[in-house]
């Protein structure tokens, strides 16, 4: 039986599908896949949320990449969409 991930996996996992989602919308410029980008990083947002105020030390430097990836995901659906 498999175990399910921790927080830090779940915020990468969530990291990643946001950033395929933001580059497949961005690519495509359609209105639906731009709003399913938009949700997931508001998605990915609230794990990484969840994980900073769970982390330990030591996870404190894979969560600032990883907010980082998302500010970049972040900024290039931003300008996407004007």
């Amino acid at each position: 039986m498999s175990e399910p991930f921790n927080d830090l996996k779940q915020v990468e996992m969530s990291v990643k599908a946001a950033q395929k989602m933001v580059g497949t919308a961005t690519m495509s410029m359609d209105r639906e896949q731009l709003e399913e980008a938009t949700q997931a990083i508001q998605d990915a947002r609230a794990q990484l949320s969840h994980a900073f105020n769970n982390q330990t030390g030591v996870d404190k430097e894979f969560l600032n990449e990883q907010q980082v990836s998302l500010t970049q995901c972040e900024e290039q659906l931003n300008e996407a969409k004007q």
